[in-house]
């Protein structure tokens, strides 16, 4: 699995090497796994995470039935956000050099580029960083008000995690578009490259 593969520590996940004294705490790489389980199932709430780590046979297998309270996968995303955005960003690179994503560019914030000469059709190098940025900053939002929503009395939570969920996951399916851009980027003379260009050809 891929959390498997990362070294954590290098990453920046707190509690890789275990304390020498106390109760032994969980492998961050096994709640990584749960994490990303739930974000591929739409399952964000840490209460309703708990439950399927002990009912779900697919999670059971991940963890080597594992079963951590939903305090510790709270705890786990809250103080290990920035780390879990690093893996985020390394398994689009992955993605990228297995040649998983399309070679076909789309709009990044739809009706905002149905313009054929839309002139945020166009980018550079410091337009792209400037648009990965502000992306980056709302997925940090969306991470805060998840935690926010795992304080609230469950049914609540539940709601608000899913639609938070929808917002993190269009919001990183962007982030990878913009990864793919500045692989195109990056191999043009000018250091420019404009999508309706592109998509004419």
């Amino acid at each position: 699995m891929f959390s498997s593969m990362n070294d954590l520590g290098q990453l920046g996940f707190e509690g890789i090497v275990p304390a020498e004294t106390g109760r032994p705490a969980y492998d961050p790489a096994d709640l990584l796994k749960i994490y990303i389980y739930g974000y591929r199932n739409r399952i964000q709430s840490s209460p309703r995470l708990e439950r399927e780590a002990q009912r779900n046979l697919e999670l059971m297998w991940l963890t080597g039935r594992l079963m951590p309270d939903f305090k510790t996968i709270a705890n786990f995303r809250k103080d290990n956000g920035k780390a879990i955005r690093r893996v985020c960003r390394q398994f689009v690179v992955l993605c990228q050099q297995l040649g998983l994503f399309s070679e076909a560019l789309v709009a990044i914030d739809g009706s905002k580029f149905k313009a054929v000469n839309n002139r945020d059709r166009n980018f550079t190098s410091a337009k792209l960083q400037r648009r990965m940025e502000e992306i980056e900053s709302s997925i940090n939002r969306y991470l805060s008000a998840l935690d926010t929503a795992d304080r609230q009395e469950p049914a609540v939570a539940q709601v608000k995690a899913e639609l938070l969920h929808e917002k993190i996951a269009t919001l990183k399916t962007k982030m990878q578009e913009l990864k793919e851009i500045e692989v195109q980027l990056n191999e043009t003379p000018d250091k420019q490259i404009s999508l309706s260009t592109r998509s004419a050809r």
